[in-house]
């Protein structure tokens, strides 16, 4: 488990299954991720299966992100290596990703959570560096990312999609951690 300031996250299991359904069923959620399209409650299941395998499998995955002061359903944010058919490649490095429903949106949660666990990862993998795919019209991600220290390192190929991808080495010292108001 990993606590921050307002947040409690804790790896994500079968327990929330129905927030994340309704999460990433939204479609003001899916806007920058995947086809844009919102998943079935069916892809939700097998992601969720897919986040557990990867605790299981790697020793890290994703977190359920919760408000400590009211245990409400913020979003996920984690780890994965997908071996996504992405040129160029990010091989084996952990992707980070992270999702908030969108009344949890514009209230530094997604930051916060991230630097969470980024810390996290500092202390815990040992890989020398963790990587993230962004489309470029998604500003507010770009911002997130570079406020916890990834850096740019050019552009892949996603399916039909063109993405930034960005890398921070572990340790990296971010210019912001802590959310803003």
């Amino acid at each position: 488990m990993i606590e921050t300031e307002r947040l409690l996250l804790r790896p994500i299991g079968l327990d929330d299954v129905a927030d994340c359904t309704a999460l990433w069923g939204d479609p003001a959620t899916m806007g920058f991720i995947g086809n844009g399209q919102p998943l079935s409650a069916e892809e939700v299941w097998s992601r969720t299966l897919r986040h557990i395998g990867h605790w299981h499998a790697l020793g890290y995955g994703y977190w359920a992100v919760r408000e400590t002061a009211n245990g409400g359903f913020v979003g996920d944010v984690g780890f994965q290596t997908l071996r996504r058919a992405i040129e160029p490649s990010l091989g084996d490095r952990p992707e980070i990703g992270w999702v908030l429903a969108a009344a949890a949106q514009g209230r530094g949660f997604a930051r916060e959570a991230v630097a969470g666990v980024l810390d996290w990862a500092d202390a815990h993998l040992s890989a020398d560096e963790t990587c993230c795919i962004i489309r470029p019209a998604h500003a507010r991600s770009i911002r997130i990312a570079e406020a916890v220290g990834y850096q740019r390192t050019g552009t892949a190929r996603y399916g039909a999609a063109s993405m930034e991808v960005f890398a921070r080495p572990r340790g990296f010292q971010s210019r912001l951690l802590i959310p803003t108001s």
